[in-house]
């Protein structure tokens, strides 16, 4: 039905209670494809003009198009061969993989990219000012969109597992901002990957929210409430060609995780077993949220271990490796994501035996898995990484050094500001113990002491809920910094000229000011 004019939403047409079968909706997904035009990438890649606008299905390398980026990165080769300007805007539901930005960036092909990133490529262009790139909190990128902050959407670019004549499709393993993409883009591409099973059906749960002033509540009341269609539905007489396709997503394995890591695993999880026992979190547990990488591996595969924690539900923007092992253990019950951001050879797992884990997994838009309203509702645990934190409480997930950007907020104020427990964690020391990650000030803020309850490393656990700026500064310190910093925090704390947060600010970035002089953090003085 139409919303608003301009927005449409596909509650109730499709769900799991549809008296339509699975399997016969299936079979209305496959059948008479070719009733669109077939193409290749480099026929779609040579539709697309200097300074359009493009919107990629995806969150993360899973569900992310992998063969027209490419192309369109070709063809902008040839055009700046001859002298000629091509460079597309890029926006996206998070990052996306080499295929894409890597091979974009590459050829120099992006103009504008929002709204997160973690290809090296893209980075440097990015940091060269080559690229123009605006760091977004995920939650906002699709409403921002429909707001028309950004223009309008050229060409929305679509992974899929299947489509229907009437323009019904299973994505992949991943949504993103696509239904917002689909719904603004005046042509939409298909990337058809043979790879991705049909059995998707059923797996994702897809929605558009109304605009203000005709929205309403989400009616999500714990992680595993599905709300919306098991289809994306688009406009067949925009799709302009399918490119078929065979590719995994190409997520890299993650390595086993060094002794670091396993410390700080060992501590958060140290950390809500003691806040369980004590009755901090309701005996049924509450939902969890974890970011990506080796630490949250290593946090996921220690509550697997813990005999004290219960069974758990995980209602998140991404989940890897792990919640399969998870899952396959009775451990976690369910996990509403926006991605399954699995390794490739885990991802065939996962496709082996789609009849375990169906009824396990929903994926979700990115405006709704990262949604603050529900975030709140339902008590998610958040659990995420920090580049460096400060004595008194806040913390640089984004800059290097204050200057050099990494990869981006990605969702974690989404989760931060809303969670039921905020924790933040950081190796103690980078480098060697060059980089001390607790630092006097961060040189750039991305989350203020008001979001951060909990702060740990491997040398600790600091809980700064109902602390003073100065009670928090002696709490991190003294359990998160390491050894060979104490001191040095500490003739900071000592030079301090009063006020309720004594900072000095002419010395407050004296660790940086002495890595950039020196390459060791270690040779700042307060004295």
């Amino acid at each position: 039905m139409k919303i608003s004019g301009i927005i449409y939403n596909f509650v109730a047409e499709y769900t799991l209670n549809s008296t339509i079968s699975c399997n016969a909706h299936l079979e209305n997904l496959v059948q008479n494809k070719m009733a669109f035009n077939y193409i290749t990438a480099q026929e779609a890649a040579a539709m697309i003009n200097d300074g359009d606008t493009i919107g990629l299905s995806g969150f993360t390398a899973p569900g992310t198009p992998k063969a027209i980026p490419n192309a369109i990165a070709e063809r902008a080769e040839k055009e700046h061969e001859e002298d000629r300007p091509f460079k597309i805007n890029l926006f996206t539901g998070a990052s996306t993989s080499d295929r894409c930005d890597g091979a974009l960036s590459r050829a120099n092909a992006i103009n504008r990219r929002a709204p997160y990133q973690n290809v090296p490529d893209l980075r440097k262009r990015i940091n060269s000012h080559d690229a123009h790139y605006f760091d977004r909190h995920l939650s906002e990128m699709a409403q921002e969109m429909r707001y028309g902050f950004y223009g309008p959407v050229d060409y929305a670019i679509i992974e899929a597992a299947a489509i229907s004549p009437d323009g019904e499709i299973i994505l992949g393993t991943g949504v993103g901002n696509v239904p917002t993409f689909a719904h603004m883009a005046k042509k939409i591409f298909i990337e058809l990957n043979e790879n991705l099973p049909e059995q998707l059906h059923g797996m994702h749960d897809v929605i558009l929210l109304q605009d203000p002033p005709y929205r309403r509540e989400i009616p999500i009341y714990k992680a595993s409430d599905r709300i919306g269609s098991p289809v994306l539905k688009v406009d067949p007489s925009k799709v302009v060609g399918i490119v078929r396709t065979k590719f995994y997503d190409g997520v890299k394995a993650f390595s086993a995780p060094d002794e670091v890591s396993k410390q700080i695993g060992a501590n958060v999880v140290r950390f809500l077993v003691s806040e369980y026992r004590r009755g901090g979190i309701p005996k049924e547990f509450l939902p969890l949220q974890s970011g990506v990488g080796n630490v949250a591996n290593a946090v996921l595969y220690d509550l697997g271990e813990s005999s004290e924690i219960p069974p758990f539900m995980m209602y998140t923007e991404v989940i890897q490796d792990a919640v399969l092992e998870l899952m396959q253990k009775g451990k976690c019950t369910f996990a509403s994501t926006c991605s399954m951001t699995f390794a490739d050879a885990t991802e065939e797992r996962l496709f082996a035996d789609m009849d375990f884990y169906k009824d396990k997994i929903l994926m979700r838009p990115a405006e709704i898995s990262n949604n603050p309203e529900v975030i709140r509702r339902i008590g998610v645990i958040a659990m995420n990484t920090a580049l460096e934190a400060d004595i008194f409480g806040c913390v640089n997930s984004t800059h290097v050094l204050g200057t050099k950007m990494m990869n981006g907020i990605g969702g974690s104020g989404d989760f931060t500001r809303n969670a039921y427990i905020s924790i933040f964690s950081c190796p103690s020391v980078t480098k060697g113990g060059l980089i001390s990650n607790i630092v006097p000030m961060v040189a750039h803020p991305d989350h203020s002491e008001h979001s951060v309850d909990i702060l740990v490393t491997d040398q600790g656990i600091a809980d700064l809920r109902g602390k003073d700026p100065v009670q928090r500064a002696h709490e991190i310190i003294n359990n998160c910094a390491h050894p060979m910093y104490r001191e040095l925090l500490n003739d900071y704390l000592k030079i301090g000229r009063g006020g309720q947060t004594p900072h000095v600010l002419e010395r407050a970035f004296a660790f940086h000011n002495a890595f950039n002089e020196t390459g060791d953090m270690r040779n700042a003085s307060f004295s």
